[in-house]
């Protein structure tokens, strides 16, 4: 790797920042990846799921095939970080990093097809969407793997909080399913002088609330993870009025089937007997989102040795404590084997989702050298070739 390549790749991310876009609305996005890929001389095939694109690249008579895989989408948020690259959106920015992973495979490809030193193909997946949990599903509805086919696709995230420049992954779950839950409590409004007129949803949304906390600590395996949160509460009442309709929502977050129906069956039960207590009425929304993103083990031992040939063993942790966030690159491993790993932005950067955030440009060149060795490493170009 070269000053040039590194400042190729920081260039692709900052033109990707300013020009965020949300999930199924990444016209801008999937036209700059596909001017960047058609630049190397790729054929782009776009449209796919909506605003995916996917790219191939050939080297040599290898049947064997890799999937890379990049997310695209960016977050309604309004960003209050001022770097010179700023999003030129409002409302919206790239408070994930998926303009630097975009970068990233970008650069994998150009280090692909400037050395040639695999035997096999690779597809550059660039994927829309994943912020919600819909990209990866409206791939492959649209015929992703049959157009496409790979033998396993691999993904990587930046991760604030690990160290800079680590690799880290582990072989079975490493990301949760994530659940949505809307909880829809109907009383009878009156006025807030005479409360016993009515039947007070805002007094059974407090009791729901605090009887959903129990669901873990009482009903859940205590050596099974789970978790329950409340983030929202609306309503329709006003300052000296009672309402009528109170609505919660929120989300539960597993790693196992069974105890995501356990989750629901109890937030059920729960909801419709402290609201039948009270006399009011009950109705509950649960929807699920993300599945658990369980890493394949050949897979995993895979994509740890290519981190290791990159940055060291050192720096490469294979049995990081699975975390409780979502992604929707898990709805891929359900179809066919892969492998996601972390690359630490360092312990004390600004996490995901904060609206000063922005991407290390640190980890550019390793997360593309880390492609790119990884496809080498599992389509090894023939002797003398």
């Amino acid at each position: 790797m070269t000053q040039a390549f590194d400042a190729q790749l920081c260039a692709w991310r900052h033109a990707l920042h300013r020009k965020p876009e949300l999930g199924f609305q990444e016209q801008g996005t999937a036209a700059f990846v596909t001017a960047q890929l058609e630049a190397l001389g790729l054929t782009v095939h776009r449209g796919i799921g909506g605003t995916g694109l996917v790219a191939s690249l050939t080297c040599g008579e290898g049947c064997g095939v890799i999937g890379l895989r990049a997310d695209m989408d960016a977050l309604a948020m309004t960003e209050t970080g001022t770097p010179a690259h700023a999003s030129e959106h409002p409302g919206c920015m790239h408070g994930c990093g998926h303009d630097g992973h975009m970068a990233m495979v970008l650069g994998a490809a150009a280090l692909l097809t400037a050395r040639r030193d695999f035997n096999g193909t690779v597809r550059f997946i660039f994927q829309p969407a994943e912020e919600h949990g819909r990209g990866a599903k409206a791939m492959m509805a649209d015929g992703l793997f049959e157009r496409f086919p790979v033998d396993a696709i691999f993904g990587l995230h930046n991760m604030p909080g690990l160290p800079l420049g680590h690799f880290a992954g582990r072989a079975g779950g490493i990301m949760a399913a994530e659940d949505n839950f809307e909880i829809r409590i109907t009383g009878r409004g009156g006025h807030a002088a005479r409360p016993h007129m009515g039947v007070d949803p805002l007094v059974v949304a407090a009791q729901i609330i605090l009887g959903l906390q129990t669901i873990v600590s009482r009903s859940v395996d205590p050596s099974a993870t789970a978790v329950v949160s409340c983030t929202e509460i609306e309503s329709d009442g006003i300052r000296n009025a009672i309402p009528t309709t109170v609505v919660l929502k929120g989300d539960t977050r597993s790693y196992d089937p069974a105890v995501q129906a356990l989750l629901e069956a109890r937030m059920r039960s729960l909801c419709e007997g402290l609201a039948t207590a009270q006399g009011a009425s009950v109705t509950v929304s649960y929807t699920h989102e993300f599945a658990p993103t369980v890493n394949w083990p050949e897979q995993t031992a895979q994509a740890l040795r290519a981190a290791d040939a990159v940055v060291g063993a050192d720096k490469v942790d294979s049995a990081v404590a699975p975390m409780m966030i979502s992604e929707d690159f898990g709805a891929f491993l359900e179809e066919v084997p892969g492998a996601f790993l972390f690359l630490g932005a360092g312990e004390n950067a600004l996490p995901l989702h904060n609206s000063a955030y922005d991407f290390n440009d640190a980890l550019l060149p390793l997360g593309a050298e880390y492609f790119a060795t990884l496809v080498r490493q599992l389509l090894p170009a023939e002797e003398g070739a």
